[in-house]
């Protein structure tokens, strides 16, 4: 696994006031002799005493370490060193517990949700349905270590999957369900990504500020007939993952 160091990307010192760029500077010489990943800083009031600064120095400092993968903050807690980035390979499509374990960490689900609703406009389009019809729709907040990471909406097509709502979906892996209990194998992934900011809710799951920065990594599922089985919306905090694709080259001229 790639060290904690070598997956964070250092943005330009140009974004930082003059004072704010020596404190960052101060700030990764204290990270290089801190305790380990997910250990809590000093208290902010403790860091402007010890680097004699203020608060708004402080903040535009830490804010870049933030946005460099380094550090990350939970709502009312503090500040963490952000601990090795999971490597998410889209095209191995493991879920999530198998891909979290393979990478010798540890990985536990919360069930927020699990009820049938009407498909909003986006969701219809995504499973080729009409607005309002029913979907099944399973939300919930994953751990790596200990640490909230990733929040994720499912919305399933209900026909496909009589009775899943009724499964302990705390401890199941949708895809294990799928192909166990209702003979349904997904063959073809459709996916879309960007970068987008935490809701109200996601940002409550993950302990974050409400707009603090996400990547998001939307799924689209299908059978083995071709027919769009379900959608996931995967909202990650953005220092939490490292998007890899593994795949076999295409002959070039």
């Amino acid at each position: 696994m790639p060290s904690s160091a070598e997956s964070r990307s250092t943005a330009p010192d140009a974004v930082l006031t003059p004072q704010a760029r020596g404190l960052h500077q101060a700030l990764l010489a204290m990270l290089a002799e801190a305790p380990p990943a997910g250990d809590r800083l000093p208290s902010e009031r403790q860091m402007m005493a010890r680097f004699a600064t203020t608060r708004i120095t402080l903040r535009e400092a830490l804010t870049q370490l933030e946005a460099e993968g380094r550090i990350y903050r939970e709502n009312r807690r503090g500040w963490f060193v952000s601990p090795p980035r999971l490597r998410y390979d889209l095209l191995a499509c493991l879920p999530f517990r198998e891909m979290v374990e393979s990478q010798q960490r540890r990985a536990e689900t919360t069930l927020l949700e699990a009820r049938e609703v009407p498909a909003t406009a986006v969701v219809a389009r995504r499973l080729g349905l009409v607005v309002g019809a029913p979907v099944q729709r399973i939300v919930r907040a994953r751990r790596i270590d200990g640490r909230p990471v990733l929040y994720v909406e499912h919305h399933l097509r209900p026909e496909c999957f009589p009775g899943i709502l009724d499964f302990d979906l705390a401890a199941r892996s949708l895809t294990d369900l799928y192909r166990r209990e209702y003979a349904i194998r997904v063959s073809r992934v459709g996916f879309e990504l960007g970068s987008t900011v935490l809701g109200g809710r996601a940002a409550e799951a993950l302990r974050a500020a409400p707009g603090s920065p996400a990547q998001r990594i939307t799924r689209i599922n299908h059978d083995q007939n071709g027919r769009a089985v379900d959608c996931d919306d995967e909202y990650w905090r953005h220092d939490a993952i490292e998007l890899t694709l593994s795949a076999a080259p295409q002959g070039r001229d």
